[in-house]
């Protein structure tokens, strides 16, 4: 491990939580997940089915669990819910502390609702309570995603005084929608009399799949562009999703700055912070921390794969950044429309949306299928 722990400076000096998005057996048993917290100043962890998928598939940690799964006649998905409850739970009291500690801003460990559920209110609201009862943790975070169908259901878990990590958001409009969201679910628990100040809720922006789409348009157009299109085209070329989380800050701003927000606070409400996800750089050529370096903020959560944990305790860069050079980041967002570039950022959103789901759901059901394989192999023993 590094000597030098820049996560640490980030946490103390900006005011900008460094969350972890990974979680497994393996590292809560082994007491790494204890340590990664201590020394590396880990104040959370985010999950998600594809990490499940690999904590879980083809490792033998779980089987003892899943034999007593199978003594108990339970289903598979009663198995897979019994393994990763046991994770979650275990995951929040290691939390707990820090949790304790930062008075409920951070130690929360995220959950999704199964991710075929995206598209389905009432589902994705029942599941959220039933998960939320069953863990029984005042440190889980349930999350849900951002979709036109997901965000009343964030809005209803609100207001019942759940917890909510809004995971897959892409666009700033996708982002202000959910900020109202999660304004209205607070001013239906208050008008019912009810405490809001326990309630606790991120909005996960995503970031470098915005760039690996936005780049492979680039791409696609530079050998056939002019010369003056070229260097407009080089010009957003992995600048986008940085640009994109800036203004989404300043839009954080306003909303959080507003009067009706204020009339929240006033009655010990929460701001919602924006958490940057998708921060493992795809593209070789950029920085391998240029997701952290570029938007260390107050009042903001980055969540990092394990390598993007070492690569920035070990050299990121911290200084207070997300608030500079945002005229620039308007310009690149204009950029796209520019002509020579003709790249529609609406549609790329979408796109990147729909990917998002089935980049949850399919891994999901290659672990439910894993699991019955497993299951199957178990019980014939």
């Amino acid at each position: 491990m590094a000597t030098t722990n820049h996560i640490l400076e980030i946490g103390n000096q900006y005011g900008q939580s460094i969350w972890m998005d990974n979680l497994s057996r393996d590292i809560i048993n082994s007491g790494e997940l204890k340590q990664l917290m201590e020394d590396r100043g880990i104040r959370g962890i985010t999950s998600n089915p594809s990490i499940f998928e690999k904590a879980i598939a083809g490792n033998k940690i779980y089987d003892e669990a899943i034999e007593a799964g199978i003594k108990a006649d339970k289903s598979v998905q009663e198995i897979y819910e019994y393994l990763v409850f046991d994770d979650i739970r275990k995951a929040c009291d290691i939390f707990m502390p820090v949790y304790e500690a930062t008075d409920g801003l951070d130690g929360y460990v995220s959950l999704e609702v199964p991710p075929n559920l995206a598209k389905d209110t009432e589902s994705t609201i029942t599941e959220a309570r039933r998960y939320y009862q069953e863990i029984d943790r005042p440190n889980l975070m349930i999350k849900i995603p951002g979709t036109p169908e997901g965000l009343p259901a964030v809005e209803q878990a609100i207001s019942e005084g759940m917890s909510i990590n809004v995971t897959l958001l892409f666009s700033v409009e996708s982002y202000i929608d959910t900020a109202w969201a999660y304004i209205r679910g607070l001013e239906a628990r208050a008008a019912k009399g009810e405490d809001i100040s326990k309630i606790s809720s991120v909005a996960s922006f995503f970031l470098s799949r915005i760039d690996s789409k936005v780049d492979d348009r680039v791409d696609s157009k530079l050998d056939t562009a002019s010369e003056s299109a070229k260097e407009k085209l080089k010009s957003v070329k992995g600048k986008v999703a940085i640009a994109n989380a800036k203004i989404a800050y300043q839009k954080y701003k306003e909303i959080f700055g507003s009067d009706r927000w204020q009339a929240l606070a006033d009655k010990g409400a929460n701001v919602q912070r924006l958490l940057w996800a998708s921060t493992s750089t795809k593209n070789p050529e950029y920085s391998d921390v240029m997701y952290v370096d570029e938007l260390v903020g107050k009042d903001t959560v980055n969540t990092l794969p394990p390598d993007t944990i070492e690569a920035c305790a070990d050299h990121c860069d911290p200084a207070d950044r997300v608030e500079t050079k945002v005229e620039e980041a308007h310009q690149v967002i204009e950029t796209l429309k520019d002509p020579d570039v003709n790249i529609d950022l609406d549609t790329v959103m979408d796109e990147l949306l729909e990917e998002g789901i089935d980049k949850f759901i399919k891994p999901f059901e290659s672990l439910m299928s894993s699991l019955e394989t497993k299951v199957k192999q178990l019980a014939a023993v």
